[in-house]
């Protein structure tokens, strides 16, 4: 079984567009995240990626809660659950033998609100192959061994020159550039962003893809060397091989040879047992923060804006929610005539995100503890503080999200008595209007173009959606209540029942180009 087989052809080909609205550089999760969410809204992005081939490897495995929800919408969850598991329990050996069985990952059990409660297990590169069949699925498109040598900015955009691995160069222009191109970024040095962060303690650890004889795969194996070294071997989800992490104190070979030497030499297996090693690296602890996620027309996107400890499994998460957040945010301003401006909040909204996950994870790594619990879901992230963010309800339950919290799923019925579930109606580019209960709004004062906004109503004289069950109530609170929910899932505004379309029409107005938001208003 090969760990990617995803290949691109040798070059840049002729028929290289010469314009696009959208250049990212970097094929990795971040990339091809954006690249499918830009693809669904109808903007034309382009990828372009050095590597001939999508990376390969297991590298970061957890798929946190948060980002099944995203996956949900980006029509691949299907597809990643059926590549992918659960976390085994810990076996923790000693002198040839299993000395004690724990509970790592904590296990969470799903709610009516939360249907998502617990990371799942899916190699990367497993990871990076379906993600890359939805983009192509949606007409996009990666070039492999194509790489991004320079480029300049102006008021207009940004023009690129890419270079294939036959030496040829072009020029494509784009709109806006992303960097997407990890934590060695290309794009992020040549803007001349500096990146700082807290220092992890110094060592280097072996990670690598084997085959393993002599262990089952029902467990996740580790062996506690001296001081703070361990081993792990993680049967991977999927697949008939193990991922195991080395940390041992020293900057150890990593061929093939020293991948079965090294645990040989700290576990009970022997050299061997180790059949093959299919994927090897050195890793050395990073922690860092850019210093900025914008410069003009170009965009940073994870690891190219923020490097972790993989300590907790939020870098890969992290960085598939920087796509999603600077995803819509392009597609209102290239497609409904957002000013420009409404890219700003990409880095007011992520950067202190990307610091507060970097502080855990470092936390992490420091402790050296791998268990893992809710915390780490990504769940409870929000944008309360957002210039995009309008709270206006008073006195609001303990319990009920607010302005800038996620939007949570509730499972309910059609006006006809089938069933269906918040996020089916959420599920899409579009902004949600939810009305909760009875309310004043006056729906002929919406935009009609359902790419751009969904009216549904839950309950109230004319209802779409029926809470059969009160799951909604449970949600959402049982007040009446008009809420905007942004394509990302999160709750833009918040208002009463009363006065709705004032302050719907307010609110929609920071996201529509002025011609629309005037025939809104009007």
């Amino acid at each position: 079984m090969e760990l990617n087989n995803v290949k691109g052809a040798r070059g840049v080909p002729d028929d290289l567009p010469t314009t696009v609205d959208v250049l990212i550089a970097g094929a990795g999760p971040t990339g091809l995240a954006l690249g499918i969410d830009l693809a669904r809204r109808g903007v034309r992005a382009l990828l372009v990626e050095r590597q001939d081939r999508l990376s390969r490897g297991a590298r970061g495995t957890a798929l946190q809660p948060r980002t099944q929800e995203v996956y949900d919408d980006l029509g691949v969850l299907a597809a990643i659950q059926a590549a992918g598991g659960h976390y085994p329990k810990t076996a923790r050996w000693e002198n040839g033998r299993i000395a004690e069985i724990s509970e790592m990952i904590e296990r969470v059990a799903p709610t009516p609100s939360t249907p998502h409660s617990n990371a799942l297990m899916v190699p990367q590169f497993r990871n990076q192959e379906l993600l890359h069949a939805r983009l192509q699925e949606l007409g996009g498109r990666v070039l492999l061994g194509t790489e991004l040598t320079a480029f300049t900015q102006d008021s207009d955009g940004v023009t690129a020159h890419l270079r294939g691995a036959d030496g040829v160069e072009r020029s494509v222009h784009a709109a806006y550039l992303v960097a997407a191109d990890g934590g060695r970024s290309t794009v992020r040095r040549a803007l001349g962003i500096g990146m700082s962060g807290p220092s992890l303690p110094a060592g280097a650890a072996v990670l690598a893809d084997v085959r393993v004889d002599g262990l089952d795969r029902d467990h996740w194996h580790r062996w506690n060397l001296q001081g703070h070294g361990f081993v792990t071997l993680l049967p991977l989800a999927g697949t008939d091989y193990f991922q195991t992490f080395v940390v041992a104190g020293e900057a150890a070979d990593t061929s093939p040879e020293g991948v079965r030497a090294l645990l040989a030499a700290h576990t009970h297996l022997g050299a061997e047992q180790i059949r093959e090693v299919l994927w090897s690296s050195l890793y050395r602890p990073k922690a860092g923060l850019a210093d900025a996620f914008r410069t003009g027309r170009v965009f940073l996107a994870g690891d190219a804006a923020h490097i972790h400890s993989p300590a907790g499994g939020q870098g890969l998460n992290t960085s598939v929610q920087d796509a999603y957040n600077l995803g819509w945010k392009l597609g209102q301003v290239l497609r409904h005539g957002a000013p420009d401006t409404l890219l700003d909040s990409y880095e007011t909204e992520r950067r202190p995100i990307a610091a507060h996950i970097l502080d855990t994870s470092t936390r992490l790594h420091r402790s050296g503890s791998l268990r893992r619990g809710r915390d780490l879901h990504q769940l409870g992230i929000g944008y309360p503080d957002s210039p995009l963010t309008r709270e206006l309800r008073r006195n609001v339950t303990e319990g009920v999200p607010a302005a800038g919290d996620r939007a949570p799923d509730a499972p309910c019925t059609t006006a006809d008595g089938r069933p269906t579930r918040l996020f089916d109606a959420f599920r899409g580019p579009h902004f949600t209007l939810l009305t909760l209960g009875s309310t004043d709004l006056d729906d002929t004062a919406l935009p009609a173009d359902p790419a751009l906004l969904r009216l549904v109503r839950v309950g109230g004289p004319s209802p779409d959606l029926l809470d059969t069950d009160g799951h909604v109530r449970d949600a959402y609170g049982s007040d009446p209540a008009v809420l905007l929910i942004r394509p990302d899932g999160y709750l833009a505004l918040a208002a009463p029942a009363e006065d709705a379309t004032a302050q719907v029409t307010a609110a929609l107005g920071t996201f529509l180009g002025a011609g629309t938001a005037r025939a809104v208003a009007r």
